[in-house]
């Protein structure tokens, strides 16, 4: 996408942000928006071009380190719930609870019986947040393994960016049929009660702006000061049922 044309594209969805966020804290509403991605699939990104207009005191961004040995002994979702949003609140978390879908089954951090455990019980959980009034919106960013290559490569060569190495990223590529094995997983056993948007990610500009217009035109806030463009089936689908179509991921 052209630059001129993303800033002039970015510049009205952000806009609309600052409406929908009005209207979030009028209401008292309670949003909260997943993120979930290979490593250097944008999710930095998509979060910050989210975020940067917003309210600070209403907005929150979310990105748990390691959990400590507490957090391992505790309730597997606790290290998340105090991060939940409150009244009038919107928390963006920069991966979630899903790490167990993914990170953690794919390197071995966790049992095969807390992976399945997990997948079993996060509809619950999830239902629960729901039923209690909570707005969730959960996102996939799905990339090629050529994109990964590249943007991984580019961490390593940009000196503004060596923040974001972590040892997992030296095995990313390696392990890319098991991430793919475990997402697909994720994706199919996980979308109830409430489905996966999944975003074709591989062009950050159109990644970035299908997020922020998606959220738009989920949550009616009475009308935005700018028009909001159709949903694009080509870049985002909704993974809310086990047999939605595979061949709109990256293989």
């Amino acid at each position: 996408m052209d630059k001129t044309l993303y800033r002039a594209q970015l510049l009205d969805a952000q806009i609309n942000l600052v409406d929908l966020q009005r209207h979030i804290i009028a209401r008292d509403l309670r949003l909260l928006i997943l993120f979930e991605g290979r490593d250097s699939s944008g999710k930095d990104g998509v979060i910050k071009r989210i975020s940067e207009h917003q309210s600070p005191r209403e907005t929150r961004v979310v990105a748990l380190g390691k959990p400590s040995e507490r957090d391992r002994s505790s309730w597997y979702f606790q290290r998340w719930t105090s991060y939940l949003p409150a009244q009038g609140e919107t928390a963006l978390f920069n991966r979630s609870w899903y790490n167990r879908a993914g990170v953690e089954k794919v390197m071995g951090f966790c049992s095969d019986a807390q992976y399945e455990s997990f997948l079993a019980d996060v509809g619950a959980f999830e239902k629960i947040l729901i039923d209690d009034g909570l707005i969730l919106l959960k996102y996939y960013l799905d990339i090629s393994k050529d994109e990964q290559i590249s943007r991984l490569e580019d961490r390593r060569q940009n000196p503004l960016k060596t923040w974001k190495i972590s040892p997992i990223d030296a095995v990313a590529v390696a392990k890319w049929d098991d991430y793919s094995k475990a997402r697909n997983r994720m994706l199919t056993d996980t979308c109830q009660p409430l489905p996966w948007r999944v975003v074709k990610a591989d062009n950050k500009r159109v990644a970035r702006l299908t997020v922020i217009n998606d959220i738009l035109r989920t949550i009616d806030c009475g009308g935005y000061s700018r028009p909001v463009p159709v949903h694009d089936i080509d870049q985002l689908q909704y993974w809310g049922k086990p047999d939605a179509s595979g061949t709109f991921l990256a293989p």
